[in-house]
């Protein structure tokens, strides 16, 4: 696989999306992260929803606690609650070193043939909803876009892989990262290293840095923040549907900055009852199919205090 040592630049706008999928093939099959820019959502709404995060993560503890991460994957999720022990990357045994609010598609109620499905769980904060409501829509319409576009750059002349994005599986998580002593153990990490389990990954970040992309020969590659752009990376569903023509690749964030971080991805994944599969196109299939939902949920009763069975 090819080395890399920084992470690839692409323009949206009103350029044609096949002459941007040949960029994003040739970003995506060798790196799988990129720099999204003029992407079109307005920047006050990223603004906005970064104010809404702080504003969060401000509460007293006891308020965050009021609306703790239920089996919906709603709410807040606090620190040293979740360790990524399915890791293939590191072996991952102390918990994650943030904190997050997490928000996903807002369902009337709970649908006992949709796994996570359900109403979100808000805090008293004006404008909060309202304003992570308005980022979600408009970070939708991006990952529909992209989404398109990697379906081509993966050489998929079908599009009905998009139905699936109809009632997509939507996740927007406020994440704070409290910063690390600089004498802290190697393996604690404010996120450990691992894949994104979903389609595409949407990151606005601030300007403190911490994340990094691992390359094949096993370097860490910083990513700081490129004003007015999204971080995209590839996620492992992405990866099946691809045949694994684009990468889903390993990455951490550790917070030695002596500052506070904060980030706020986007997760645009299809329903959870899709089946996930290597497309017609994409040459012989590398992986069997599985059931969306299922995997979901082997990932988050693993990492999850809030998922784990509870015991009979």
């Amino acid at each position: 696989m090819t080395e890399f040592i920084e992470i690839p630049v692409i323009r949206l706008g009103d350029r044609p999306d096949a002459k941007i999928a040949t960029e994003f093939r040739a970003a995506y099959g060798t790196t799988g992260f990129g720099y999204i820019e003029d992407h079109g959502v307005d920047p006050a709404l990223v603004e906005g929803v970064f104010d809404a995060s702080h504003r969060f993560h401000a509460l007293p503890l006891a308020e965050k606690m009021a609306i703790a991460v239920d089996h919906t994957h709603r709410g807040y999720i606090p620190i040293n609650t979740s360790t990524d022990v399915n890791s293939t990357i590191a072996d991952v045994t102390k918990p994650n070193q943030s904190a997050s609010f997490m928000m996903m598609r807002e369902d009337a109620a709970a649908d006992p043939d949709v796994y996570l499905s359900g109403p979100n769980r808000w805090p008293d904060l004006p404008g909060f909803r309202e304003t992570l409501e308005a980022y979600t829509a408009a970070m939708s319409g991006l990952g529909l876009r992209l989404m398109k576009i990697a379906l081509q750059a993966a050489e998929i002349a079908d599009f009905s892989a998009l139905d699936a994005f109809g009632a997509p599986t939507t996740w927007l998580r406020l994440l704070h990262y409290p910063p690390q002593p600089q004498a802290s153990p190697d393996d604690l990490y404010g996120s450990a290293p691992h894949t994104d389990f979903g389609c595409l990954t949407l990151l606005a970040q601030d300007d403190v840095g911490g994340l990094q992309v691992k390359t094949p020969g096993g370097a860490w590659v910083d990513v700081p923040k490129r004003p007015g752009s999204f971080v995209v990376n590839v996620g492992d569903m992405l990866h099946r549907m691809s045949n694994g023509r684009l990468l889903s690749t390993p990455h951490r964030v550790i917070n030695r900055s002596g500052r506070e971080r904060y980030s706020c991805p986007f997760f645009y994944d299809p329903h959870v009852n899709t089946v996930i599969e290597p497309l017609p196109g994409t040459g012989s299939p590398r992986f069997p199919p599985l059931l969306f939902a299922d995997f979901l949920r082997g990932e988050l009763e693993a990492a999850y205090d809030a998922h784990k069975p509870t015991q009979g």
